[in-house]
């Protein structure tokens, strides 16, 4: 009876969160770039997501802006501050494609990072222009086939201040996926934790090119 009293105490006593997880207790941020055209061939193809628009010319698009420990990450968590208005998630459809993308972003991360919608979505936005995307990848004229490590080169060589340990390039079956970018909570890039270095291997990914 006396644990049973001690149990029921600390539950009326300690918050609750979902998934066990507080919201603003994480360690970094990983910022996912997400390659458009691949995406829009797939799952994007009937979710009419202006990216996928004809002439819209999107290539890199912010996925999300993820907040991780050294090993895991946190998720749904629970916050008390509101969640974004409607021209809150539209007006980040210039860098994440649609209202629909920054909506989901916020609700499965965002409210994991302890800051205000706001706050989060200029924080996104600052991670994202804080990363140059290559040349060779900004208005790809054609489809290609390259190696996910050449995808990582060109990021690197584009950053200066990025090292092979802050990168990681994903596939989704045939196709390029994501360049995810560690970075500090100030924006700074740091290494990734182990569970994130896991790049692809493949040495013919596709990459569509840009509509």
């Amino acid at each position: 009876m006396r644990v049973f009293a001690i149990c029921a105490a600390c539950l009326l006593a300690c918050p609750a969160f979902a998934g066990g997880e507080r919201a603003g207790r994480f360690d970094y941020y990983l910022l996912a770039l997400s390659w458009s055209p691949g995406w829009c061939a797939t799952e994007g193809r009937d979710r009419a997501a202006r990216q996928c628009d004809p002439g819209s010319g999107a290539g890199f698009v912010l996925h999300g802006l993820w907040p991780q420990f050294e090993a895991g990450w946190p998720r749904d968590c629970r916050s008390s501050l509101r969640d974004p208005s409607r021209a809150e998630t539209a007006a980040m459809a210039d860098v994440m494609g649609s209202d629909g993308a920054a909506w989901h972003q916020w609700k499965k991360h965002g409210r994991c990072s302890g800051l205000s919608a706001a706050e989060y979505f200029t924080t996104a936005r600052q991670a994202y222009a804080s990363v140059a995307i290559p040349v060779a990848f900004q208005q790809l004229a054609q489809d290609v086939r390259l190696s996910a490590a050449a995808v990582e080169q060109a990021f690197l060589t584009a950053n200066p201040r990025l090292s092979p340990e802050m990168v990681t390039v994903t596939c989704t079956g045939e196709r390029i996926d994501d360049v995810r970018i560690c970075l500090t909570k100030d924006l700074e890039p740091r290494p990734c934790g182990a569970d994130v270095r896991r790049d692809c291997r493949k040495q013919d990914a596709l990459m569509e090119r840009v509509r």
